[in-house]
């Protein structure tokens, strides 16, 4: 059970206000040091790097002067790398202090460590901070203690520190409702449902932004957060339990618990859409951790250059098993490989990119023919080079470069003396024009894929997906570097989509994240051909599901889980208390100016209310049509708008997936829109689960049998 209290002669409140204020004014003074240590220290760094490096003598005459010398040198590197770390370190924690000065804290734990011995109190915020004693003030919410609020078991418990549990008892668990150094009021609680904080936090209003849930995590969602590391997690859960907030919270984790090896760009996120990405790109920077790096599978197709086709959401994944087979016979022909040029210069021919093949084509296609031929292909260019830095126009055209052009291309004016200097200036430049042929190598520019691709699978054309797997079978790269994919919303993936992802970052550890009712799309993946996929590439495949929605009240949650089988009904819960009854009304297909009227005064009464309304409109073409009846009464949301926090805007359901709204309008529930089949039902489903509060279904027609 849950208990509230605030200020009204609570002597608790008293003790935990006092306690806050000492914290807060400690956390003041800090930052008032660290900034006064950074600039003073920042003065004498300068002023020692000035006196040290005025000492240092170059003298290279003899072997005991140069050892010197050089002992010198490393000196006064070692003193800069001190200087650095330092600054670095400061920063740092610099960063930590005027985080927690936001919220010092949300919760607190009271553990007895050993039988016997009196139980401390734990204090858990978003970041971690202790005193100039090394006493924890905060314990960061991803450090192993901190498990013990999150599991919610009161009494005895344990936690996991260097893999070796930890039994405690905890006899206290306590929430704090908290802006900066005011309480305004706390809670002690001992059970999941009846987390105050987060019932607070669920009757509040959209925002344009997501919001972190650190202090709002609920059980089943820690499972996944602090999960144990596997080669890929994948998780099925309903709509509004918190899927995306809770891949976003595991990364905070994983940044945190390996934050010595493991860098922000390690990490891959793939999200649906652009306003998506907009709508999240606050959570990871409001813990205190920089963004992965955010891709959709457009951006992600456009970044391995293959932009420019089909993006390949039909392929069939036969397709790709067949260049699969069909690579390991391969014989690059001729007219599979082209020319190197930069601009209208031709450096290396296609007869020459030709031969390098052919040097190196008893190897077979793969990581080693390709990295050979590269390396070939390297050497011929240089000779190129060198070749023509001994042209005598082109020597003439260097010594003609005026002073920009001279800084241009040298970086300093330059005046060779002789033939040697100028013969070197003109291979400076030459390299430098024509940097980027070395990169065309390395990217494999000088391959044909296409006209590969389309021999090998006998078609005119080859899709995105299908150019991208046949250049990891070839080439039998990847991002090697990638530590961690998360893929939101996988069940809009397709089966030869995410054949590419896992080849491509083979190396890495997935979590898939997703609803299979929210499937919206014709021909993607289930999460038993997901399973097949990774456990092809990766071995390893868990699950885990997420039951409980902590969007939508009960009567919403009521109406979308309506749509499921009802034995899957039984098992899905929402937290809320209750809200508003779903409006669903009917027009006659014929009232066409009713039912417009209806809307227009929807779309205009939501604009003087608190929070967001969005008309989701199931297709592109229906939300053009919206858009031409209701004017500039709503924003139309396209794939680079930015989520408003208040208003009216009218989108698709594409768009719409991932996102939540206060008060959710489906203008087209007819019949004709949503039939009585699988994929309309998820469709459906999807479009009110959008709502937290509200939800107003109209039809202009007869009203969909999915909602009888």
């Amino acid at each position: 059970m849950s208990e509230q209290h605030d200020q009204q002669a609570d002597p608790v409140f008293d003790q935990e206000q006092k306690h806050l204020s000492a914290l807060y004014a400690k956390l003041l003074q800090m930052r008032e040091d660290i900034a006064a240590d950074l600039e003073s220290n920042h003065a004498g760094a300068r002023q020692d790097l000035l006196d040290m490096s005025e000492e240092v003598r170059l003298d290279f005459g003899g072997a005991d002067e140069t050892i010197e010398t050089l002992a010198a040198i490393e000196t006064l590197n070692a003193v800069i790398d001190a200087y650095n770390q330092y600054h670095d370190f400061n920063v740092e924690k610099l960063r930590r202090v005027i985080l927690l000065l936001m919220q010092p804290y949300f919760a607190k734990v009271r553990l007895q460590m050993r039988p016997g011995r009196p139980a401390r109190d734990v204090y858990i915020g978003a970041a971690g901070m202790t005193d100039e004693h090394s006493i924890p003030l905060v314990v960061d919410w991803r450090s192993p203690v901190a498990e013990t609020y999150y599991n919610q078991e009161m009494g005895e418990t344990s936690y996991e520190v260097d893999g070796k549990k930890r039994t405690v008892n905890l006899e206290l668990r306590r929430q704090f409702d908290i802006v900066r150094d005011q309480l305004n009021m706390y809670f002690d609680t001992t059970v999941a449902i009846e987390d105050s904080l987060l019932l607070g936090a669920l009757k509040r209003h959209h925002s344009e932004k997501l919001q972190a849930i650190t202090a709002t995590i609920q059980r089943e969602q820690n499972t996944i957060v602090r999960h144990e590391d596997v080669p890929v997690l994948l998780v099925n859960g309903i709509a509004g339990s918190g899927k995306t907030s809770v891949l976003l919270q595991r990364i905070a984790f994983l940044l945190y618990r390996e934050r010595k090896t493991l860098n922000p760009d390690q990490v891959y996120l793939f999200t649906p859409n652009n306003v998506f990405e907009r709508y999240i790109d606050t959570v990871l920077p409001s813990m205190g951790e920089a963004n992965p790096q955010v891709f959709t599978w457009r951006d992600f197709v456009e970044a391995q250059g293959a932009g420019n086709r089909d993006a390949g959401e039909k392929t069939d994944p036969a397709q790709l098993g067949l260049i699969e087979r069909a690579v390991e016979g391969l014989a690059i022909e001729a007219d599979d490989v082209r020319e190197i040029r930069v601009d209208d210069t031709v450096l290396l021919k296609a007869s020459q990119v030709e031969g390098a093949v052919r040097k190196f084509e008893r190897f077979g296609a793969g990581s080693r023919f390709c990295a050979l031929v590269k390396d070939e292909l390297h050497d011929r260019l240089n000779r190129r080079f060198a070749q023509m830095a001994k042209d005598e126009e082109l020597q003439e055209e260097v010594l003609g470069f005026d002073v920009d052009e001279q800084v241009q291309w040298f970086g300093e004016t330059v005046s060779p003396e002789n033939e040697d200097a100028c013969a070197d200036l003109a291979r400076r430049y030459v390299e430098q024009r024509y940097a980027s042929a070395h990169d065309r190598i390395d990217d494999l520019s000088w391959l044909r894929f296409d006209r590969i691709g389309m021999r090998l699978l006998g078609q005119p054309a080859l899709s995105a997906t299908e150019w991208l797997y046949l250049r990891l079978c070839i080439t039998g790269a990847g991002d090697k570097a990638a530590r961690y994919v998360m893929v939101d919303e996988v069940q809009d993936y397709t089966v030869a989509q995410l054949m590419v992802l896992a080849r491509h970052f083979s190396r890495a550890h997935f979590l898939l994240l997703g609803d299979e009712h929210q499937a919206i799309f014709e021909g993607t993946a289930t999460f038993a051909q997901m399973r097949e996929v990774f456990e092809t590439t990766h071995g390893q495949v868990e699950e885990c599901r997420l039951l409980t929605s902590y969007r939508s009240s009960p009567e919403i949650t009521a109406m979308f889980t309506s749509l499921l089988e009802p034995d899957e009904q039984l098992r899905l819960t929402s937290v809320h208390r209750g809200g508003v009854a779903p409006v669903v009304r009917e027009f006659s297909a014929d009232d066409v100016n009713g039912y417009v009227s209806e809307l227009r005064r929807i779309a205009e009464e939501a604009h003087g209310e608190e929070g967001l309304t969005a008309i989701v409109a199931e297709s592109d073409p229906r939300c053009g049509w919206l858009s031409k009846q209701l004017g500039d009464r709503v924003e139309v949301l396209g794939k680079d708008s930015d989520l408003p926090r208040e208003g009216v805007v009218l989108l698709p359901l594409r768009v719409a997936k991932g996102l939540e709204f206060d008060h959710v309008v489906i203008p087209d529930a007819q019949a004709e829109v949503y039939p009585d089949t699988p994929l309309a039902r998820r469709r459906m489903y999807t479009a009110i689960s959008r709502a937290m509060h509200r939800v107003t279904v109209l039809s202009q027609g007869a009203m969909t049998s999915l909602l009888a």
